[in-house]
């Protein structure tokens, strides 16, 4: 008999973060999640998302065995910015059962619902500054660091429960070779026609980590405020985050745009930690995970350009052409081959078509979907 329980146990949580393992073990592109991380993000004393919203989680049981998980995401911080009464779900999967599907949304559903939610709306895990869409195009290769990947027939089960496309997130491949070298033939042109703007372009100081986290998060929090989806962070989600991003990032990836001590715009490549994650058997450190982590992180040939931001009133000056030719500039002399400039909205053509001239080619397309509940 199929049934849906709520996750109440420890026991209970390592099942549920450790589900994926069983479902995608055949699967030659899966890249399972450090399960330190997952079980902080999923724990309420752990992750700062807790401080104002509330996440519950379900198993789906079919004869005792699991079948599929979800979480149930109340997100009061995007209901009090936009205005909505909005639901979310993520951390989603399930095996190919239309009857499994139903029963965790219905669950999901039900519980948002008490909370006020009118409509259902995800994959999201926990919003939209996380790992959030359903794959629908792009299946041959894994996922890069913190994008999603899932089943092709996902799809046919969220359709088939009654959830509609509310709108697309592009994913875009860039080889360093076949990379159009404009942007970075024009460097030193517009470096020189910002400077005379009062503006400079430069890398990340890591060794004043925190106050450049200040001045970054004021840009990241204003610069997407009219971005569909978007909230902004609270200042210990933002530090939560950026914290994470430290033990990996690369300042020659991480360039800002500064004026007057001020940034006023940025762009983030991180290094494609998946590239060893994929080697890290169900996402455990120990016993030798830690040395496959620490030893793959000089092997990576990838990075993932996560986000580029400038205030407006700075927009369409030449600071994006800048910040995107310093990120291809600094590859020369690195095992960096190409990566990745994701998510985008569709709907966003002035990046889209950013990327589109540096010969970006469209590779991956996920997708978020909604329901009225």
């Amino acid at each position: 008999m199929k049934r849906i329980i709520p996750v109440c146990t420890s026991k209970e949580l390592e099942s549920f973060i450790d589900f994926p393992h069983e479902l995608y073990k055949d699967d030659k592109n899966y890249v399972p999640e450090l399960f330190v991380a997952q079980r902080d993000m999923l724990s309420p004393k752990k992750h700062p998302f807790y401080e104002h919203s509330e996440v519950k989680l379900f198993l789906a049981l079919d004869q005792g065995k699991i079948t599929g998980r979800i979480a149930a995401i109340h997100n009061k911080n995007h209901n009090a910015f936009t205005g909505k009464t909005d639901g979310f779900f993520g951390f989603f999967d399930t095996i190919d059962d239309q009857e499994t599907m139903d029963l965790l949304l219905n669950e999901s559903a039900a519980w948002l619902k008490k909370n006020g939610a009118t409509k259902l709306i995800g994959p999201v895990n926990l919003s939209t500054n996380d790992t959030c869409g359903l794959l629908i195009e792009g299946f041959d290769t894994p996922p890069v660091a913190m994008m999603a990947y899932n089943p092709s027939y996902y799809q046919t089960l969220f359709e088939h429960s009654g959830l509609m496309k509310k709108t697309d997130l592009l994913a875009y491949e860039i080889n360093v070779s076949t990379a159009s070298d404009r942007s970075i033939k024009l460097i030193s042109t517009l470096e020189q026609r910002l400077k005379r703007n009062g503006i400079i372009i430069r890398q990340i100081n890591l060794k004043d980590f925190q106050n450049e986290i200040v001045k970054i998060r004021k840009v990241y929090n204003t610069a997407w405020d009219k971005n569909q989806g978007f909230v902004p962070m609270t200042e210990n989600e933002f530090d939560y985050l950026a914290k994470d991003l430290k033990m990996i990032m690369d300042p020659r990836f991480c360039i800002v745009a500064e004026k007057n001590g001020e940034v006023v715009g940025f762009i983030l490549g991180v290094p494609d930690i998946n590239q060893v994650l994929g080697r890290i058997k169900r996402g455990r450190l120990v016993p030798l995970g830690i040395f496959k982590l620490l030893l793959g992180k000089k092997n990576i040939t990838r990075i993932r350009v996560i986000t580029l931001g400038v205030l407006e009133g700075y927009r369409k000056m030449g600071i994006e052409a800048c910040l995107y030719g310093h990120i291809l500039k600094n590859t020369e002399g690195t095992k960096i081959t190409g990566g990745e400039c994701s998510w985008m909205l569709e709907d966003n053509y002035l990046m889209n078509h950013a990327i589109e001239q540096i010969n970006g080619k469209l590779y991956k397309r996920y997708r978020l979907f909604e329901k009225k509940i």
